[in-house]
């Protein structure tokens, strides 16, 4: 009987399975009804011609071998190919699956932390923590950030392969490990600091690191024989990762995303990597003000004052020494913290992509350590007091339903482009690419006159943005003032050669004017840019057939109909049109 009664009263997973997936739907069930945003949701879907063809050859073929929006990720692009199969373009259905992913990723959070430690509870307030903290909401709600949801599964199954590993090693259950790993790469180069997180995991829970009677890190021949024959064992999983690194590179590189050590000076790198580290857990203890762009200093030409660099300094050199000395009697203490440093090292700054300070997005992943370091040592600290550990059960759990409802509502704003840089605007300081992006999304929406307010408050704060020169100009070519859209473009020129946009629509302005070579030399300047900018290849096709060169103008429009088929001015181009297209412009990219 006493058995039977220690058995049903047991804590059932399956409950908690439930709970999970219920939380996380209260938080996001309401994405199925937003709309796209502005912010790469066109480059990543809406306006991606290959993406708009689903999973065809030659989208697949695409798909691994481009860098498109800097970066080599063929399984996120297949994913997206995969959403337009079975949903069309209905934006909804492509945050839902964003959803889906998330629920999938936590669950496989709690399943692979209980397997690994034991311990259902701490194992549960982990993943709960994880599926609602507002924090990840940009990673859920944001359809082009599917990366960060789709690699995470691919980390969590990782994981749950190298435990099945650690439990009977050999080669057939290493072999798992490595292709959830190569396919998270894949997915996002975030992952490449997992074989390390393996690593730490072999210390604690796995224990693979110590001694069979030894309760902490063992010291000695035999630590030192422990620690490099399980980082040998990484050995493949590193290599992966290196070559990974080599790729992301190259793709960020070639799609200047990479900012200069003249634009970015490294102390200026390094002092906001130490801000930035404190920033992310400060936001995970109260996660208010949340933006989706945070401005780094260095575009603005704003200073970190002295005092923030050297308190940040001060945290993380105190926190540091807390747990290493804690390490032998609390070994997930330095696990958590070594996961938070370790996995952030990849987005803190040192080499910088894109404008922004800091991004909640790249906690994704991050925060797990510290999720983990904080539910072990509630566990330990109270594990033989029964009422003690029923008021802080009810004091998590009441902490996690006020996270889901702060998550909730930072979910909401997500709804619209509008909502989205509103908010931005008034969270945040100088924020000059929320007010770009503000205003793309107004002269979308036909409010020109709010737009061109927009474009000149962003330029008011980055007067040396291209982006924001290119928008204007766009915008006032579009109006027919088009000395003023022809200076400004100019500068965005000036500033950025490399903007196919703004070479295409000074091609679009020149051809307006009569004056053809100009236009023919901006607009063969914007395909070989980008050649999968299918308006500049049908404005080429109609300035060639200007010009009489007939055969030229054909080619072109051919290639302007294979990128953009359903685009309605290309259809019949060559034989009835011979007025260029007036074509969109972008909005830029943290």
């Amino acid at each position: 009987m006493e058995s039977m009664s220690k058995i049903s009263s047991r804590p059932s997973p399956y409950l908690v399975v439930a709970g999970l997936a219920a939380l996380i739907l209260f938080v996001y069930w309401q994405v199925g009804g937003y709309s796209f945003t502005g912010f790469d949701d066109d480059v990543y879907v809406y306006e991606n011609s290959h993406v708009q063809r689903g999973m065809t050859k030659d989208s697949l073929k695409w798909a691994f071998t481009t860098f498109h929006a800097s970066n080599w990720h063929p399984l996120t692009w297949v994913s997206y190919m995969v959403d337009t199969e079975l949903f069309g373009f209905s934006a909804g259905w492509h945050h839902r699956m964003n959803g889906v992913y998330h629920i999938l990723n936590t669950e496989l959070l709690f399943l692979v932390l209980w397997g690994m430690t034991g311990g259902l509870w701490p194992s549960a307030f982990v993943a709960a923590l994880f599926g609602v903290h507002p924090l990840h909401v940009e990673s859920v709600a944001w359809i082009a950030e599917r990366k960060d949801v789709l690699s995470t599964l691919f980390w969590f199954l990782t994981m749950a392969a190298y435990l099945r590993y650690v439990r009977r090693p050999n080669f057939r259950r290493y072999v798992p490990v490595a292709a959830f790993f190569a396919l998270g790469l894949m997915s996002k180069p975030m992952l490449v600091t997992l074989p390390l997180v393996l690593l730490l995991l072999d210390w604690w829970p796995l224990g693979r690191m110590t001694s069979k009677d030894s309760q902490g890190f063992s010291s000695g021949s035999y630590a030192l024989f422990k620690f490099f024959r399980l980082a040998w064992e990484k050995a493949p999983l590193l290599g992966l990762s290196a070559v990974s690194c080599v790729i992301t590179l190259l793709a960020q590189t070639k799609g200047d995303a990479v900012r200069s050590l003249d634009y970015v000076p490294f102390g200026i790198r390094l002092f906001n990597s130490f801000v930035s580290y404190v920033f992310y857990l400060w936001k995970a203890v109260w996660p208010s003000s949340l933006a989706v762009f945070y401005p780094h200093p260095a575009s603005i030409q704003a200073e970190i004052p002295f005092l923030k660099i050297g308190g940040a300094v001060g945290l993380l050199a105190g926190l540091s020494l807390l747990v290493l000395w804690q390490g032998k009697r609390r070994p997930y203490l330095p696990v958590g913290w070594l996961w938070y440093l370790g996995t952030l090292v990849p987005v803190i700054g040192l080499v910088q992509v894109g404008d922004q300070a800091v991004a909640d997005r790249y906690t994704y992943v991050p925060l797990v350590g510290v999720f983990i370091a904080l539910a072990w040592s509630i566990h330990s600290a109270f594990l033989k007091r029964r009422f003690v550990r029923l008021a802080l059960g009810l004091l998590g759990g009441g902490a996690v339903v006020a996270l889901a409802m702060v998550a909730w509502n930072q979910t909401a704003y997500w709804r619209d482009s509008v909502t989205l840089y509103s908010r931005a605007l008034r969270v945040t300081e100088n924020n000059w690419l929320a007010w770009n992006n503000l205003g793309f999304t107004y002269e979308k929406m036909g409010q020109r006159e709010q737009a061109i307010a927009c474009y000149h408050e962003a330029l008011r704060i980055k007067p040396n943005q291209p982006i924001a020169w290119n928008n204007l100009g766009g915008l006032y070519m579009k109006m027919g003032r088009l000395q003023e859209a022809l200076e400004d473009l100019q500068i965005a020129i000036k500033l950025n050669p490399y903007l196919a946009k703004a070479h295409s629509s000074l091609g679009f302005i020149y051809a307006k004017m009569g004056l053809l070579e100009e236009s023919i030399e901006h607009l063969e300047t914007a395909v070989q840019i980008d050649p999968m900018y299918g308006e500049a290849h049908h404005n080429l096709g109609v300035v060639y057939k200007m010009k009489g060169w007939i055969d030229k103008a054909i080619e072109e429009f051919q290639i302007a109909s294979a990128l953009i088929p359903n685009y309605p001015q290309i259809s019949g181009a060559y034989h009835d049109k011979s007025t260029p297209v007036n074509q969109s412009h972008g909005v830029g990219s943290p």
